[in-house]
């Protein structure tokens, strides 16, 4: 019996080690596949926070635009669009390029806040023009506005119903996750520059542009890619 139980953890402890760099390996993969390369916890936080300032500094100064307005019911448009789709859903992003459970929660969540955010910034508008009695729509922005924000609520339905960690119906399937992750760009990528567009329709300014383009297309190679 001892000679048996001594075969027995000497194989114990020839598997152990296979079968735990076997999960590291297909959770390392499986976070590159699905995110891009995962990033440190350092790095993360950096670039949420940099995106959280970015999005609040710039959308509060669109928000105010044209120079001299101020701060009036109009304003939550910009305000809420930069926010919302660049802050928060940027920071849901990087977040989840860390990987792991709890970080995709929180990616959901603020994705999620992003998306409500931009409907809010929606309504706005609506009542923005009905108040002023002018027609909707009538723009390229406009329109641009309306098919990113539809197409955001696609990736936001799959992420819940598919692929929560808790109860997403088939969230190991990789077909489902690629679809999800690359959608999800596409809208962010249209979504960001549907916002600079709409801050030019504000500003001719080339240094208030350049203050916004410059740090979006550096934090979007850090993002998207």
């Amino acid at each position: 019996i001892h000679l048996l139980m001594n075969q027995q953890e000497q194989l114990y402890e020839q598997v152990v080690p296979l079968v735990s760099s076997e999960k590291q390996h297909s959770h390392r993969q499986q976070n590159e596949t699905m995110a891009g390369p995962a990033i440190t916890d350092a790095k993360k936080n950096k670039l949420v926070a940099a995106f959280i300032a970015f999005s609040t500094i710039l959308g509060y100064l669109a928000a105010t635009l044209p120079t001299g307005a101020g701060w009036r019911f109009f304003s939550w448009h910009p305000f809420l669009m930069t926010t919302g789709f660049i802050g928060m859903m940027g920071s849901s992003a990087i977040i989840k390029k860390r990987g792991g459970y709890a970080n995709t929660k929180l990616h959901g969540i603020l994705s999620s806040t992003g998306l409500m955010m931009a409907f809010g910034g929606l309504y706005v508008i609506y009542k923005h023009k009905e108040n002023m009695g002018k027609d909707h729509i009538t723009t390229i922005h406009g329109l641009a506005g309306i098919i990113t924000i539809a197409a955001a609520v696609l990736p936001a339905m799959a992420g819940v119903v598919f692929l929560h960690p808790d109860f997403g119906i088939d969230k190991t399937n990789q077909t489902y996750r690629f679809a999800h992750k690359w959608l999800g760009r596409i809208v962010m990528t249209s979504a960001w520059i549907t916002v600079f567009f709409g801050l030019m329709k504000l500003t001719s300014d080339i240094k208030i542009l350049a203050a916004f383009a410059v740090p979006l297309v550096v934090l979007a190679s850090m993002t998207l890619i």
